[in-house]
């Protein structure tokens, strides 16, 4: 099957090349996570022109500061903490901006038509919508942990706080984004039960 390695290097082995002056690694790299990438920036600042500059800001950052990676955990996990800090900094420049609440008829709107594929954009728009009714650095641990799949270990290294907080905060935004989103999951809570969170910081 000829060098495996050569044709599929780690993420850590692009990276290197790319310290090392590879002016292709990196580009590899971004196109290899950009989706989940994305999705992290979008979904944390609910706005597709803001999660642009937020994606943009990130990627800037982690190509000037590639040579810091002391590989303490993976290459995927040190990449989304920092779009994640970035789309935390532009909700931060943004902080006088009053936020828009999710208008609830919108949710029962979608409550009649289930799954169908043609409702798709609508409903992830209120999904959107109801994202933003919740405090910054909750979104951001739902799209860490119930989005994008992580692990609370991981989450905890890409959010920079400790494991108990991330459940305290998923904990808070799934008893908050539960209401107006249990509709369009069959009344199922996304992630494990909700439950109140015990302690931890809001």
């Amino acid at each position: 099957m000829g060098d495996v390695g050569e044709q599929w290097p780690t993420d850590a082995e692009l990276l290197r090349r790319h310290v090392a002056g590879d002016s292709e690694a990196f580009g590899e790299l971004f196109r290899r996570h950009r989706d989940r990438l994305w999705a992290v920036a979008l979904r944390t600042v609910c706005d597709p022109e803001e999660a642009a500059d937020a994606l943009q800001d990130a990627m800037v950052s982690a190509f000037r500061r590639a040579a810091d990676f002391r590989g303490e955990s993976a290459v995927t996990t040190w990449l989304h903490r920092i779009v994640v800090n970035a789309s935390l900094d532009r909700l931060r420049r943004r902080a006088a901006r009053p936020a828009v609440p999710a208008d609830e008829q919108t949710f029962e709107a979608l409550a009649a038509q289930d799954s169908d594929p043609v409702h798709a954009t609508d409903t992830r728009l209120d999904v959107d919508a109801a994202l933003r009714t919740l405090p910054p650095q909750q979104r951001a641990a739902l799209v860490v942990v119930d989005m994008l799949g992580f692990s609370v270990a991981d989450a905890a290294v890409i959010l920079d706080v400790s494991a108990g907080t991330v459940k305290s905060r998923c904990a808070r935004a799934r008893a908050k984004l539960l209401p107006r989103v249990a509709h369009l999951r069959g009344n199922r809570s996304p992630g494990e039960s909700v439950s109140p969170a015990q302690g931890g910081d809001p």
